[in-house]
């Protein structure tokens, strides 16, 4: 199949596709004279693999260094991946129910305990620790770990309960003194976990709108919170200088 073949059949853009075979990760089987891309079968189940891969959280530099490996196998990485896709659908039906909850609490029909608010939240797992690794290295992720292991279920309650307050208070001013005390909870939060400079915890902000994952995690607590909580903390490390 040609590329634009593949791109229709699968979704996949033709830009990313070419993205792929220039990092190496899914090169096709022949190149024409005329400069098609070819791709074959196998190519179809390699890609099929890393899109599942991605949909897992995996960054495409991890993918690539698990496909080149000597040890990878295909069938069992697909058993691997079932398991992980069924583990993510217990915790997303786990997460749908609480919220059923919620909504009932909401119209006076039920009252959830504390517990039950945050049943299906599991902040064991963070979905982006691999680039977290690539960016800032072994050492700073696994400092802030260690930290955070300390915490327990506690830690994911706390954030929780800070991003609600935050989200309640988005209206106002991101300088104002309401604001900048919640956002300091925040900041002190983050470095119970990890190591975060005034200038750091600028440029995390920054990242909550630049990186549409963060935007898409965070405004579920409120529309809005995302870019909100980005000016709050701007201002928050402008004033501790």
């Amino acid at each position: 199949m040609k590329v634009k073949e593949v791109s229709q059949l699968t979704g996949i853009s033709v830009r990313t596709l070419h993205h792929y075979d220039d990092i190496g990760l899914l090169t096709p089987d022949e190149l024409t004279e005329a400069g098609y891309r070819i791709y074959s079968d196998d190519s179809l189940a390699t890609l099929q693999q890393i899109l599942f891969f991605r949909e897992l959280g995996f960054s495409l530099k991890r993918i690539k260094e698990l496909l080149d490996s000597p040890a990878f196998n295909r069938q069992e990485a697909f058993e691997m991946q079932r398991e992980m896709l069924v583990d993510k659908r217990k915790q997303l039906d786990s997460m749908i129910a609480t919220i059923d909850k919620t909504i009932l609490q909401g119209k006076g029909e039920l009252v959830m305990t504390n517990e039950e608010k945050f049943k299906g939240f599991d902040f064991s797992n963070n979905p982006y620790e691999q680039e977290a690794r690539e960016r800032w290295g072994d050492k700073a992720v696994d400092a802030s770990n260690q930290k955070a292991a300390k915490f327990g279920p506690e830690l994911g309650e706390e954030m929780n309960r800070i991003y609600f307050k935050l989200a309640e208070i988005r209206h106002l001013d991101p300088a104002s003194d309401e604001a900048q005390a919640g956002i300091g909870e925040w900041f002190v939060l983050l470095n119970k976990m990890g190591d975060y400079s005034l200038e750091a915890f600028a440029g995390l902000g920054q990242m909550y709108v630049a990186d549409e994952r963060f935007t898409r995690n965070i405004d579920k607590f409120g529309e809005g919170l995302a870019r909100w909580m980005c000016g709050a903390m701007g201002v928050f490390a402008e004033q501790g200088d």
